[in-house]
């Protein structure tokens, strides 16, 4: 807790005038709210940049976390891709795995957390995405979540796990053109590895089903997804204690943050968000229209 010096009372007002109630936020100061995190500052930052109190602004979230998942669920189906890429991206919740308590010890929502995403290589939407364990029922879940929101046959390109393999088959069949690549990682010569990962020395490229275009079994899109999503959210950022405290605040992080990607942010390469170019959105939206999901 931040404790003011005694010189500088009188310059500070009394915390219970600035304090904010949910209810009471019009939609400009909802806007200012999302807008602060949708740019990947943490909920603290969040309270100090508007002056609203942490549990209003978590509420807010929750809120508007579960309002964005139903829109994106509803919207983001029939969709026409040709090329799709899936992957993983690893975060934990409450404490790392090896700090879960023993009576916590097996329950999901502590300890690691994975967050499946299905990125369309061309319009860059991300049409399906999964927050699970990594396992076998998460792929399943994920894969088949896949396979409802796509209008046609697509080429799926995954990464080397070995569970993507059972849950493709199962939930697309033999109707896919699937490949999956594994990346080949040389030993670093930093003595550190760290925070200098081992160099990626080649490619190794295995096709599972159907005829896959070889030029485009690529996973490059969506890995910069997902560092986009550690720069995005406080809550992805490694080697800090922004991580998530409870998986609900987590699951609604994820639906804000691809709300505001597919929907309201401008893709810098097509010059329009991921959902205009996919046909699924008309116009940019703005902030406040995200906020407007509440209603």
């Amino acid at each position: 807790m931040e404790v003011p010096c005694e010189q500088l009372d009188h310059a500070i007002p009394d915390r219970s005038s600035i304090i904010v109630n949910m209810n009471k936020m019009s939609t400009p100061r909802r806007a200012a709210v999302v807008r602060a995190l949708c740019e990947g500052n943490s909920i603290r930052s969040a309270v100090r940049m508007t002056g609203a109190s942490k549990n209003t602004i978590v509420k807010l979230l929750v809120e508007l976390g579960a309002a964005c998942s139903k829109y994106q669920d509803e919207k983001i189906r029939g969709i026409r891709s040709r090329r799709i890429q899936a992957d993983e991206i690893w975060s934990f919740v409450y404490s790392k795995q090896k700090n879960v308590p023993a009576d916590k010890q097996g329950q999901f929502g502590y300890g690691d957390v994975w967050t499946w995403t299905a990125l369309d290589a061309d319009s860059k939407l991300m049409v399906s995405w999964r927050l699970g364990s990594r396992d076998a029922a998460t792929a399943y879940d994920f894969m088949n979540n896949l396979s409802e929101r796509l209008a046609n046959r697509i080429q799926l390109t995954t990464d080397g796990y070995k569970l993507y393999i059972e849950a493709v088959e199962n939930s697309f069949g033999g109707d896919i053109d699937y490949a999956m690549l594994r990346k080949v990682y040389g030993s670093s010569s930093e003595p550190e590895t760290r925070y200098s990962p081992a160099t990626c020395i080649g490619c190794e490229v295995k096709h599972i089903s159907g005829e896959p275009d070889k030029k485009h079994i690529s996973t490059s899109y969506v890995e910069r997804q997902n560092l986009t999503m550690r720069m995005s959210m406080r809550r992805f950022t490694r080697l800090t204690n922004a991580f998530s405290k409870k998986l609900e605040n987590h699951a609604a992080t994820l639906a804000l943050y691809f709300m505001y990607y597919n929907f309201a942010r401008v893709h810098q390469t097509l010059r329009v968000t991921p959902a205009m170019e996919a046909g699924v959105a008309n116009h940019v939206w703005s902030i406040e229209e995200i906020v407007g999901l509440l209603e």
